[in-house]
């Protein structure tokens, strides 16, 4: 059964810092592009960010571009995204998700990604 696994969530100041990792349990992750999701109480899961199965192609939503990078390292098997200049906006449970296999472009739409992880809180304070 494919698991993925959020950590690094977290409590923080707006203005500060968080990297979430997303690894598998059991299964690699390495022959698909990957996203980050994220739902805030109340409102629909939403788009964050999105990387090819190479890492060389990226994809952000406006409202984390120039503040969040997602990245992968296929050696490790993980995939990451890392938060900078957080806002309490961005307070949310973020989900990663696999995308469709060997398929070298980014993908936004939830319905692409068959695949979630369990979520990891990130809460920003004001």
């Amino acid at each position: 059964q494919v698991q993925l696994v959020e950590s690094g969530g977290g409590l923080v100041q707006a203005g500060g810092s968080l990297r979430l990792s997303c690894a598998p349990a059991g299964h690699t992750i390495t022959r698909y592009p990957m996203g980050w999701f994220r739902q805030a109480p109340g409102k629909e899961r939403e788009f964050v960010a999105a990387i090819s199965l190479g890492g060389t192609i990226t994809d952000y939503s406006d409202s984390v571009k120039g503040r969040f990078t997602i990245s992968r390292d296929n050696a490790k098997n993980t995939m990451y995204l890392q938060m900078n200049n957080l806002k309490p906006e961005d307070t949310a449970v973020y989900y990663c998700a696999r995308g469709p296999y060997r398929s070298n472009y980014t993908f936004r739409r939830r319905d692409d990604y068959d695949y979630w992880g369990q979520g990891t809180q990130v809460t920003v304070s004001s």
